[in-house]
């Protein structure tokens, strides 16, 4: 599978967030999430691996007990089912990998 970027859509799933889905393979997808500054991502956890890399802005995730501060370049590995929460300190560009693959992410 190829995606040229300007075939795909941002939506909105929750305030302050815009996701767009990029390639699909057989065991997992890729999106990008633009993340507004003040936004505030509560604690949740899902049965997908999720691994991200920081593009720009600055993110606090809560992973499990742990706090850590993402600055451009970052990356990270949230295991399924871990409870995890986001606070966008500077708006942000995400890129993120989720396995297996979110069904609610194919639109």
């Amino acid at each position: 599978m190829f995606v040229h970027n300007d075939s795909k859509t941002y939506v909105n799933p929750v305030p302050g967030v815009r996701r767009k889905t990029l390639a699909v393979g057989e065991k997992g997808l890729i999106g990008e999430f633009r993340l507004e500054e003040g936004t505030v991502l509560p604690p949740h956890q899902h049965p997908h691996e999720q691994i991200g890399y920081l593009v720009s802005g600055e993110l606090v995730f809560t992973i499990g007990d742990k706090e850590y501060t993402a600055r451009p370049g970052d990356s990270w590995a949230i295991s399924g089912n871990v409870p995890h929460a986001v606070k966008v300190l500077k708006s942000a560009v995400a890129v993120e990998v989720f396995v297996p693959i979110r069904e609610d992410y194919l639109d």
